[in-house]
């Protein structure tokens, strides 16, 4: 599998369409969507229930890919119309990280051992993969806790154990989808601003579906998702 390129777009999304079913049960998710976004970049993607973000954002993260249009991550071609041009699963194991509602720890591994993980199924040896994911707790700023169990963990400090595990493999792309919603205003913003750190000072591209408007100021830039279309505001 060849390495996506530093110097390219973390992401380039071309007239991504996504349809289920066919005939009279035929539903149009997804409408000819285009979306670039360059490293270092952080995105919010706004819009009501049903209006397509979900279906993109798991489109873009190779996990229900398009029905028609073409993928590139890093540079590299992963998706073009339905076909696949890479191992799917390898390929977001190794370059793309995701965060979602729930922290989704592993309830029986502590802190640190979440982040290396992600690291050791990647073929990262022990030592290294628990050194950096101590790095990581620390620059998210919460080595302390980092033999705790999650369920030991606040909230907040859940969400920042999981940014850590989507930074372990050094992704081109983060996918984040509602991470805010479990958590209060305060949290919630402290969690946005982390994205904001995280993207401009490690160079990862950020996607941030949100209903969350208090905190769109942190954004570079906002997209609104309405009837499976992508409008920029």
């Amino acid at each position: 599998m060849n390495t996506p390129s530093p110097a390219a777009p973390a992401l380039e999304a071309s007239h991504l369409t996504k349809v289920y079913g066919s005939g009279n049960t035929e539903v149009v998710a997804m409408k000819d969507v285009s979306l670039t976004v360059a490293r270092g970049e952080v995105v919010a993607l706004l819009g009501p229930s049903g209006a397509g973000k979900s279906t993109l954002l798991t489109a873009i993260g190779l996990i229900n890919p398009p029905t028609s249009g073409r993928i590139a991550i890093g540079g590299q071609a992963v998706m073009d119309a339905d076909r696949a041009l890479v191992d799917l699963r390898a390929f977001r194991r190794q370059h793309l990280g995701f965060v979602f509602q729930k922290a989704n720890l592993i309830p029986f591994l502590n802190a640190v051992e979440n982040v290396q993980v992600a690291m050791e199924i990647n073929d990262v040896s022990p030592p290294a993969a628990r050194s950096r994911a101590l790095e990581l707790l620390d620059y998210l700023g919460v080595a302390g806790r980092s033999h705790n169990l999650p369920d030991a963990l606040s909230g907040g400090q859940q969400q920042r154990v999981a940014v850590a595990r989507a930074l372990a493999n050094q992704p081109s792309l983060i996918l984040a989808d509602e991470p805010t919603a479990a958590l209060d205003s305060q949290r919630g913003r402290q969690v946005m601003e982390l994205f904001r750190k995280v993207a401009h000072e490690r160079g990862a591209a950020v996607i941030v579906v949100t209903h969350d408007h208090r905190a769109l100021d942190i954004f570079d830039r906002t997209y609104e998702m309405e009837d499976g279309q992508l409008k920029t505001n």
